[in-house]
């Protein structure tokens, strides 16, 4: 689940690594399914340990520590992975530990209940080769109006699945996804090419919005409890959903019509059709 918001959080969280030097990196002892390591743990602990860290930065939801050897270590939490600087929510789904010394944390974990997620070394020809080759749109909150509306406006598909497409617009998933296009007052189901130049515009600046306030709430933590930011510690954005998970109740914008939930690309899409309607 974890989408710009909450990767953004955890990256936020954990930048007191930087400066920090890693003192090894270890596959924790895990009974569930393993998680995706790439190199082998033996290989990666050897390229890692007495590196220092010289950034966090975060590519679409992707988290990334970059070390002084220009290796990058690649973070993607995928559906349940968390990145945290302190106890995780079990020890039963800790998957990876990087042990630190000459800061002020000692430990950086990622935790990861469903092991979908990634752990990825790559040298820095690697990282420009695999992950900014084109392959990956522009950040959602780097993009401009005009650029997202040239990367999607010829597109039958509609608008909903398309925000989705991570090769055109990084780093919304289906949650926001649904938040931006009721704050816009667009219908899912609208297709890209039928969207006029000031609707993109509108789109393009609640995208931003949404995006954005939901980082100052640190994320959204849903039903399960899954997302927790790098304390282990609940997000708040859950809390000032319009429409996300609230089919059947009123809308608390025009506070008339209930919120339906349709299937779009195999993903749930929640919408309120007298806010949003079909154009």
């Amino acid at each position: 689940m974890p989408e710009l918001p909450e990767v953004e959080t955890m990256r936020r969280g954990v930048l007191g690594i930087t400066g920090a030097t890693i003192e090894s990196a270890t596959r924790t002892p895990c009974p569930k399914r393993p998680i995706e390591i790439q190199p082998t743990i033996g290989r990666l602990n050897k390229r890692v340990a007495g590196r220092t860290i010289t950034s966090v930065d975060r590519l679409g939801k992707r988290v990334v520590v970059r070390l002084d050897s220009d290796d990058r270590l690649i973070f993607e939490p995928r559906m349940t992975g968390l990145v945290l600087i302190t106890d995780p929510p079990t020890t039963t789904h800790l998957r990876f530990a990087l042990q630190l010394s000459g800061g002020p944390i000692k430990e950086l974990l990622f935790w990861d209940r469903r092991g979908l997620g990634k752990v990825t070394l790559l040298t820095d020809r690697q990282y420009q080769q695999k992950l900014t080759d084109g392959s990956l749109g522009p950040d959602a909150l780097a993009i401009d109006a005009e650029q997202l509306r040239e990367r999607l406006f010829n597109s039958r598909r509609e608008i909903k699945v398309a925000l989705l497409d991570q090769s055109a617009v990084a780093g919304v998933g289906n949650l926001y996804a649904s938040e931006i296009l009721h704050l816009a007052g667009v219908h899912p189901q609208t297709r890209c090419d039928k969207l006029t130049r000031k609707r993109w515009g509108l789109i393009h600046q609640c995208m931003v919005d949404v995006l954005e306030t939901a980082i100052r709430y640190e994320g959204s933590t849903l039903s399960d409890g899954t997302y927790r930011n790098a304390l282990n510690k609940s997000g708040g954005y859950q809390n000032e959903h319009r429409v996300y998970d609230r089919a059947e109740q009123i809308c608390p914008t025009c506070q008339q019509q209930p919120i339906e939930r349709i299937v779009q690309a195999q993903r749930s899409t929640f919408f309120c059709k007298r806010c949003q309607t079909r154009r």
